[in-house]
């Protein structure tokens, strides 16, 4: 089903902001407004996101060992320079 809305300039500025913040496109954002009102579960799409989320991490699984990473991210304990006492 197809409904146009005819919002008001800063209504449509407000929803568009709110949807970049979550990553989506203004018409995905407001769905998921109205499915969560008509208190439906969330539609394949959003769930196949997901799982593409999950297909796309795997694909760099695995490229670096445990010890590559503890090099890449080691942290210095100390935030302080030496200094020479004598």
């Amino acid at each position: 089903m197809t409904i146009q809305l005819d919002l008001e300039p800063a209504v449509e500025r407000g929803l568009l902001t709110q949807a970049q913040v979550h990553g989506l496109s203004l018409e995905e954002y407001v769905q998921q407004i109205v499915t969560r009102e008509a208190h439906l579960p969330p539609s394949t799409s959003a769930a196949r996101q997901a799982a593409n989320l999950v297909e796309l991490s795997e694909s760099v699984r695995g490229l670096l060992s445990d010890d590559e990473v503890d090099t890449i991210f080691r942290r210095n304990p100390s935030t302080s320079r030496p200094i020479d006492l004598t």
